[in-house]
């Protein structure tokens, strides 16, 4: 998949205000996604770090991303899990999110995701299963 049909596939399956985020590609192939969220002081939360809501959405639309990289497309599919840790705080700075597809069953997809901060430190680490219902 290239840039432009992720993005494509980003403002047809995305609810407005995950868009919102502006999650750009930046490397997407048959093994793994890695977005680019970039910096906004709107997604602090009064505590000055980014908040863990916005972490949730990058990880489930890059593991989505992946999912459909390793498909050769989009399909219909649904988050059955996405269990997170939140290792360190981001106060500023884009992210980096990369997802990788870890098993590709039938009916169920196992995945990895990890968000990276400006200086290439870990800052969260999420596991994922989605159904894939088509």
């Amino acid at each position: 998949m290239d840039d432009k049909e992720i993005n494509e596939l980003l403002d047809r399956i995305l609810a407005p205000w995950v868009r919102a985020l502006t999650l750009t590609p930046v490397k997407v192939d048959e093994e793994s996604a890695t977005l680019r969220l970039p910096f906004s002081g709107g997604l602090r939360h009064s505590g000055g770090v980014i908040c863990g809501q916005v972490f949730m959405a990058a990880a489930d639309t890059a593991m989505i991303v992946a999912i459909s990289a390793a498909l050769g497309g989009f399909k219909p599919m649904s988050t059955v899990s996405l269990n997170i840790s939140f290792m360190r705080a981001v106060r500023n700075g884009d992210v980096l999110i990369t997802a990788r597809v870890l098993r590709m069953g039938r009916n169920l997809v196992f995945g990895e995701v990890e968000l990276f901060d400006e200086a290439g430190n870990m800052a969260v680490h999420a596991t994922t299963t989605y159904a894939l219902l088509d």
